[in-house]
């Protein structure tokens, strides 16, 4: 698992001097932290609703929003 995250960390590491018009986490990165910590509270909601539901499927993939926008605000 810990090898996924760092894979994950270091894509979005590289995609922070990207073009915010053909990158979506430079674009985020580039809104700022407050922008940055609302998406966060988003998806810990949508996560936490899907948790709550009869999908496995979705609960992964709201799950894995989180952590992307998670690790996000870390690197912020």
């Amino acid at each position: 698992m810990s090898d996924t995250l760092e894979k994950l960390a270091a894509v979005l590491e590289e995609r922070k001097g990207a073009d915010p018009e053909s990158s979506y986490v430079a674009k985020l990165y580039g809104k700022g932290l407050d922008a940055i910590l609302k998406k966060v509270g988003e998806e810990a909601t949508e996560t936490i609703l899907a948790a709550k539901g009869d999908s496995l499927e979705h609960l992964v993939y709201v799950t894995a929003e989180l952590w992307c926008h998670t690790v996000v605000m870390l690197a912020e």
